[in-house]
């Protein structure tokens, strides 16, 4: 607060603004899905959702930050947010969770997020793919989800199937259809490495899970046709757990290239993992703040939510390689003052040059990068760096077109 603030009087405006009953996370939601919706069209768009938990006490209460973002499914383009809610648990919930309709259940957030993933297809997407890990896989999000949009999510439980049979019993008699070698990022207890994949796959039919009243059943299909995608890893280093992904997609899979299309796809959700760490104590640090919850820390971690966006849109464009435009992350009136900081951030030397042109994202992320501390040398700017600079860009923004104004 103190640093987005500037000043003691800043912080107060700021505490004033979060607090304000007319500022809502869902408008500052819709007017950042709005934004990513002008850049989808034509594109292959992935629309990927995860959970993340911004504060637990330890004794079941926690609240917890379900967000949807676009990501170009050809070269990985962090297009922008589509959806986020707020979710508050509190304990006792789990035992009566098979008597409750499924309209009150935490678990039809994913088929939220998979309906409103619906508008990156109206605003002229030439396809949308809902990603979700294990979580999302519920037979409701399959079943009831939107037209024109097709899905990706890894499998979590043994399903009945339509012909008597379970899942994992089933996919054990899939052909092998060929093999991909992927480059694994570090994890927790895991180095990054390089895995051979065996695929395998074939269409299955979800037997409709028992539900709670005939209600519930009625508005349900008996069976979904999906397909099953699995990457089982071949020798994998001694001590080291194998990848094993069980995948289950709308998107028909009928050979090895169409079955690692499925696993191309799913290993883009890792960019929604990035910009939670953004978020949090690799960035913005939001788990860290002290303002009250109902209303003005939904405000804050929701606007955070969007610059975190930002920085990692900044972060994966920070060598120009796709020639991103700088309108995927600030508006086109910035442009001028963005270069006039430019310039003055230059030195004599080849590397204290901007080596991007004035206009590209890439060209606003090396200002973004110098004004956090980073000198041109020694590695790549990370999103702590850039996190701290747009902090300073800001600033400088402000003060220009309050300069205009004069």
């Amino acid at each position: 607060m103190r640093t987005l603030g500037g000043s003691r009087a800043g912080e107060v405006r700021l505490g004033r603004f979060l607090r304000n009953k007319r500022v809502t996370p869902a408008e500052m939601v819709a007017v950042a899905a709005a934004r990513t919706a002008s850049r989808v069209a034509g594109r292959q768009v992935l629309a990927i959702q995860d959970t993340t938990s911004l504060r637990d006490d330890g004794d079941q209460q926690s609240l917890n930050l379900h967000a949807t973002i676009a990501v170009d499914a050809a070269d990985g383009t962090l297009l922008g947010l589509v959806d986020a809610q707020f979710l508050r648990r509190r304990g006792g919930k789990r035992a009566r969770t098979g008597r409750r309709p499924f309209a009150e259940k935490e678990s039809r957030r994913w088929l939220d997020a998979a309906v409103a993933s619906g508008a990156l297809a109206e605003a002229g997407a030439a396809g949308v793919t809902v990603v979700a890990d294990r979580e999302g896989d519920v037979y409701e999000t399959f079943a009831l989800r939107p037209p024109g949009v097709e899905m990706v999510i890894r499998v979590q439980q043994n399903r009945s199937l339509a012909d008597g049979t379970l899942l994992f019993a089933a996919a054990a008699h899939l052909p092998e259809l060929g093999r991909e070698r992927v480059d694994l990022p570090a994890g927790p207890g895991r180095a990054a490495r390089t895995a051979v994949l065996a695929l395998s796959a074939g269409p299955v039919r979800l037997k409709r899970p028992k539900q709670s009243t005939a209600a519930e059943t009625s508005r349900l299909p008996p069976e979904v046709t999906l397909y099953y995608v699995e990457a089982r890893e071949v020798d994998p280093p001694a001590g080291a757990a194998p990848v094993h992904w069980r995948l289950l997609t709308t998107h028909a899979v009928a050979d090895g290239a169409a079955a690692r299309r499925i696993t191309a796809i799913y290993r883009r959700r890792w960019t929604i993992e990035q910009l939670f760490r953004v978020m949090k104590t690799k960035g913005f640090d939001i788990e860290a703040s002290q303002v009250a919850e109902d209303g003005p820390f939904e405000n804050l971690a929701t606007a955070t939510l969007i610059a975190a966006v930002q920085v990692l849109q900044m972060v994966r464009e920070r060598d120009g390689a796709a020639q991103r435009p700088l309108t995927d992350a600030f508006d086109p009136a910035d442009q001028p003052a963005i270069e006039a900081v430019s310039k003055t951030l230059e030195g004599k030397t080849a590397r204290q040059k901007n080596p991007h042109p004035p206009g590209t994202l890439a060209h606003v992320t090396w200002v973004c990068a110098r004004l956090g501390g980073w000198t041109g040398y020694y590695g790549k700017p990370g999103p702590i760096t850039i996190h701290h600079g747009l902090l300073r860009l800001r600033q400088m923004l402000d003060g220009w077109a309050i300069r205009a104004l004069v």
